[in-house]
């Protein structure tokens, strides 16, 4: 009896994941727009960012949105608007943080801790989501800096780590991109141990003459080389330009 059971398990999780496998590749086909659910969540408990987030609208994430068509256009990828933010309710619980020690058994146990959060918590929104990312904003005053943000492309769902204030609207959209992409299969392109991106694929004008500065980040280069030792963060995603290779990655370039 114990074998049967064993045996359906494996089943349902290989079905599973053939299912994933699947659509990952239909999604990536970009025959269609992605919806994205973003849904805010106070990670800290403050006044300062409850009250921030009842100012969000629709339109915070709407240059988000635009971007991701003015990219998407020069690799002539013959959607207008390959993806629409949705913003859904505040999520009043946190989801479960990635391991510290990144073991491969705990981070897949996170992982499927991670997509039991989102099955739970995902208030409803005017078109199913294909994306679900759960912005955890805090207090810019006692919270200076921010733990790492992480995305899953299995579940396409992502754990954005952001600051509550209007000041860094600019810069949580980079963020948000940023991490969005990850559900899409894009990889980071930077140097985990100093933060500086990559070259050249973490570059946005690797072929640029003078290299140094460059004029943009790569966005999943995450910053804005200046030099070969400094890259600065950008200011928006006005700064940013989505690579060749990210492009690869996420289907736009074959």
């Amino acid at each position: 009896m114990w074998r049967k059971f064993r045996i359906i398990i494996l089943l349902l999780i290989l079905a599973t994941a053939l299912q994933e496998l699947w659509l990952d590749k239909a999604d990536l086909a970009w025959k269609h727009n992605l919806y994205v659910a973003v849904y805010p969540i106070n990670a800290d408990g403050s006044e300062e960012v409850s009250a921030y987030l009842r100012t969000l609208s629709r339109d915070d994430f709407e240059p988000m949105a635009e971007y991701f068509a003015e990219e998407a256009e020069s690799y002539k990828l013959g959607l207008r608007r390959p993806i629409e933010v949705q913003l859904g309710a505040v999520v009043n619980e946190l989801p479960p943080e990635p391991p510290s020690n990144g073991s491969v058994l705990s981070t897949m146990l996170w992982s499927l801790k991670f997509r039991w959060f989102a099955w739970q918590h995902s208030p409803k929104v005017n078109v199913k989501p294909d994306i679900r990312l759960y912005l955890l904003y805090h207090d810019p005053k006692t919270s200076s800096r921010l733990g790492h943000s992480t995305a899953l492309n299995k579940g396409r769902i992502g754990r954005v780590n952001l600051f509550g204030s209007s000041a860094y609207a600019k810069k949580n959209l980079v963020v948000t991109a940023h991490e969005l992409l990850h559900t899409l299969s894009a990889t980071d392109k930077y140097d985990l141990q100093n933060d500086l991106p990559s070259y050249p694929e973490g570059y946005a004008e690797p072929d640029k003459m003078p290299l140094y500065p460059q004029n943009f980040a790569e966005l999943m280069g995450g910053r804005v080389p200046i030099s070969a030792n400094q890259a600065d963060i950008p200011k928006s995603l006005r700064h940013t330009l989505i690579g060749e290779k990210t492009a690869r990655e996420i289907g736009w370039l074959k």
